[in-house]
């Protein structure tokens, strides 16, 4: 019998390499969890009912506690779920500080790659969508630069699936030993995008055979148990939860946040993002928690991570 009260939602879609991030990540723990299918491009009506303005892929659902952005996310599970750990190494503090680096300048570079040798067959809406998401304001040109610059893009890929392929030259399962670990799912999803989204991706990667190894090993943790549920039946659920009590006090604060102070909540960059209204619940170094309400989904807690955010006083 399902757990509601604790139940994970997925809000994703198949194609999306960020969710599939979070799905291997809850292969390692072999966690059951429902699928909400969200549209690839906006308008989300019924994700939006959740978050309150955000729009990225995935959001993570467990009754009327909202898990914005995949390290929000990864963090959440961890609290949840201890075991088996997605820290089986002792460089904790390390592996996340890596996750920057999988989650921002390798991504965005991959992204590049992606868009810009699709060239012309990218769909207009998806170019415009992903484009101004991504590369900013000027996208149309950023998309031309990539295009034109594949090569020299594909060189910087190359470099670093060498660094992981040297990492995993002696023979271990995963990047920090036997055990998988959230640093296998923050590096797998952008060699999953790398693989199947540019044509030149698998020619690529098979150069590096222990890389490919690793990667297969990956795949083989699946994605737990995944039931299905609808956009519906998950703001249902929202409407008959409680948000969970957050007791932390705020200290040391650089920005001054104290609980009930009203915010606005986007993304530290300019993809043209509806930012999140709300009152601070809970703010800490690594996460910020606002409550907000809606007229279908009830009482809600929208947690975001602090980095890669911006939160400004209104």
């Amino acid at each position: 019998m399902t757990d509601l009260a604790n139940e994970i939602i997925l809000h994703n879609y198949p194609q999306s390499p960020v969710a599939e991030k979070v799905r291997v990540g809850l292969g390692i723990k072999k966690l059951p969890w429902a699928s909400v299918e969200i549209p690839r491009l906006p308008p989300k009506p019924m994700l939006i009912k959740l978050t309150g303005g955000y729009r990225r892929t995935p959001v993570m659902q467990i009754g009327a506690d909202i898990y914005c952005d995949s390290h929000a996310i990864l963090r959440e599970i961890e609290n949840r779920h201890p075991s088996p750990s997605f820290f089986p190494a002792s460089d904790t503090g390390l592996m996340w500080s890596l996750s920057r680096w999988t989650d921002g300048a390798l991504f965005d570079l991959v992204v590049k790659i992606v868009l810009g040798s699709a060239g012309d067959a990218l769909p207009a809406d998806f170019a415009q969508d992903r484009g101004r998401l991504y590369l900013g304001a000027d996208w149309a040109e950023g998309l031309k630069a990539a295009n034109a610059d594949l090569p020299h893009l594909v060189a910087q890929m190359r470099a670093q699936l060498s660094w992981l392929n040297g990492q995993l030259s002696d023979g271990r399962a995963f990047l920090t030993g036997d055990a998988p670990g959230a640093i296998d799912a923050q590096f797998f999803h952008v060699i999953w995008f790398l693989r199947g989204r540019f044509a030149g991706g698998p020619a690529v990667l098979a150069e590096f055979p222990d890389l490919e190894r690793w990667e297969k090993n990956v795949t083989d943790l699946g994605h737990g148990t995944m039931g299905e549920l609808s956009a519906e039946e998950a703001n249902e659920r929202a409407k008959t939860s409680t948000p969970k009590v957050i007791d932390a006090v705020i200290t040391n604060d650089p920005q001054g946040l104290e609980k009930g102070m009203a915010v606005v909540i986007s993304p530290d960059v300019d993809g043209g993002e509806q930012p999140v209204e709300g009152t601070i619940v809970g703010a800490s170094a690594d996460t910020v928690t606002i409550h907000r309400t809606d007229p279908e989904c009830g009482d809600l807690h929208v947690h975001f991570p602090r980095l890669g955010y911006r939160v400004t006083a209104v």
